[in-house]
């Protein structure tokens, strides 16, 4: 008797899709949580990154808000190569612009592509490499550039147990776009170190440092998060949540924020 109903609670949370992803349908939240800390993994992804930044602007009262849009989607070329695509969609809200209502709109986009081999190397090393691309889609010119820009990208990192450790660069220089706005020489460094806690649990730091060659300006924010898969229904997902602190900026820049992040996850079946 004790045991038909054990099985009958079981049936009624798989249903209601309550239980946690290890558990429902076979899928283990932990390999999903490795995989999400692996930006070339082949796993398609939507994270929609919220980051909400504070103290910025000549009073450092100033708020501002950045919804990043970024689709990660892996492509088989050949037995041996996969293509990773990311792709950041920014909307962006200032409300800290000297001499301006606050702006609402579209940000450049920025595109990478990465080249990957299907199997990891030497010690157990995944890289990439490939193109990035800004595109100058933004709807005000405090939001965007007005550049075209283009340059190299790369990626490295090593996964053993719960560890995750590497490093993502790129370079973007302006080959086009408007005469009257500055030329783009910038460098983005972003070292990450990632420890699953279990039961899809992720601690995860990184800092995304950006070097303008042009202002000779560094911006360096870092990033402390906690992630935790789960699933509701049929659909894995990941939450995120975590604070920011710009250890380097610009003047009138945030000094500090909240981010997170709600990623859908699709997994091989």
């Amino acid at each position: 008797m004790h045991l038909r109903r054990a099985r009958h609670r079981l049936v009624i949370a798989l249903s209601l899709g309550i239980l946690p992803v290890s558990s429902a349908l076979g899928q283990d939240a932990d390999e999903l949580a490795k995989k999400l800390a692996n930006p070339v993994a082949n796993l398609i992804s939507v994270p929609l990154q919220s980051n909400f930044d504070f103290g910025a602007g000549p009073g450092h009262d100033g708020f501002g808000y950045t919804l990043n849009i970024q689709p990660v989607i892996p492509f088989s070329l050949n037995n041996d190569w996969n293509v990773i695509t990311r792709t950041i969609i920014p909307l962006e809200y200032r409300d800290y612009v000297p001499g301006q209502d606050n702006l609402f709109g579209l940000g450049d986009i920025n595109a990478s592509l990465f080249f990957t081999p299907r199997q990891s190397g030497l010690g157990g090393i995944v890289w990439g490499v490939g193109p990035v691309f800004l595109l100058p889609t933004a709807t005000s010119d405090f939001l965007g550039t007005g550049k075209f820009g283009a340059g190299p990208t790369g990626l490295i990192l090593k996964q053993s147990g719960p560890w995750t450790v590497g490093m993502l660069a790129n370079h973007i220089w302006s080959v086009a776009g408007s005469h009257d706005r500055k030329d783009i020489s910038q460098t983005l460094l972003q070292p990450f170190i990632s420890y699953g806690l279990g039961h899809g649990v992720t601690l995860s730091l990184n800092t995304e440092s950006t070097y303008d060659w042009v202002a000779d300006q560094w911006t360096v924010p870092i990033n402390l998060a906690l992630s935790k898969v789960f699933k509701i229904g049929e659909q894995s997902m990941s939450f995120q949540i975590g604070g920011k602190y710009y250890a380097e900026a610009p003047a009138g820049a945030p000094q500090w924020g909240i981010r997170t992040t709600l990623t859908f996850l699709f997994p091989e079946k």
